[in-house]
């Protein structure tokens, strides 16, 4: 298992996220997280494929993009994703953040990477981290190391996010666009950890997906 993270500011932070007690419904979600995945793994299989076999045509490899997330209790895990930016774009978009790294992707999407990332179908792959267990449905969207050091360092409760795992979908993005602010991103993803109820999981899964689907549709 991947180390956690260790600097200074954040070993704190991961052991106060470690010593939250466990709730019941942690377990619940999981298995969960577990009967989803199986399912709609085996339901997207020929999707994952044919996305797979169109992005070697048009684009070349790698078809997949991984990148190191820092996950529950503070535990890198390598997030997995069909690309959708050129090659070699996150060396391009490392230093940035927020706002900036919005505009500046802007113009490193591929022609089909942009329509998977509208479309979400991108995210296919990370089926396999919530299976393995880096990542649940619902929860906090993953972020990059040196990210988290910086933001917990400038919002006080964003050590919080460590409690519960990242999510492929969360109240953030269900309600807010890529340009909300940090802080109010955590404002959602607070809500979350301290609300997560079994109700609450399966009425996110089905707004994202109908979010989705309306955005598919409409392109």
């Amino acid at each position: 298992m991947a180390e956690p993270l260790q600097d200074t500011l954040t070993s704190g932070y991961v052991r106060l996220a470690a010593d939250t007690p466990r709730r019941r419904i942690d377990v619940e979600l999981r298995v969960l997280d577990i009967l989803f995945a199986a399912f709609f793994g085996l339901l997207l299989f020929p999707i994952a494929g044919a996305i797979a076999l169109a992005m070697l045509a048009r684009d070349g490899r790698p078809v997949l993009y991984r990148g190191e997330r820092v996950g529950r209790h503070g535990r890198f895990f390598m997030i997995v994703k069909f690309r959708t930016l050129r090659r070699d774009a996150e060396k391009r978009l490392g230093p940035f953040l927020g706002e900036e790294l919005v505009r500046l992707t802007e113009a490193e999407y591929t022609r089909f990477g942009r329509w998977l990332k509208a479309s979400q179908l991108d995210e296919i792959p990370q089926l396999w981290n919530v299976l393995r267990g880096d990542m649940s449905f619902v929860g906090p969207r993953p972020i990059r190391p040196r990210f988290f050091a910086e933001l917990a360092g400038n919002l006080p409760a964003y050590w919080q996010r460590l409690v519960v795992r990242p999510g492929l979908t969360g109240f953030a993005q269900m309600r807010r666009g890529y340009e909300t602010s940090m802080a109010e991103k955590l404002s959602h993803d607070l809500e979350w950890i301290a609300d997560r109820s079994v109700p609450l999981y399966l009425r996110t899964l089905v707004s994202t997906g109908w979010r989705v689907l309306r955005q598919t549709v409409g392109r």
